[in-house]
């Protein structure tokens, strides 16, 4: 008898649009274990992540 696999529960990610997340600046601010990191649109319009 064959028994079947169990997966982990897929966990709910928590979804935000950079319209939302920015309102209307370029660079946020995310304060993360005490550290402080910017998120920031490029020109481009890509996401940059530095800490």
């Amino acid at each position: 008898m064959r028994t079947a696999l169990h997966r982990p529960a897929k966990q709910d990610i928590r979804v935000f649009g950079s319209d939302i997340l920015f309102d209307g600046s370029s660079e946020v601010g995310i304060e993360h274990a005490g550290s402080l990191y910017r998120l920031k649109i490029t020109r481009q319009g890509k996401l940059i992540l530095n800490k």
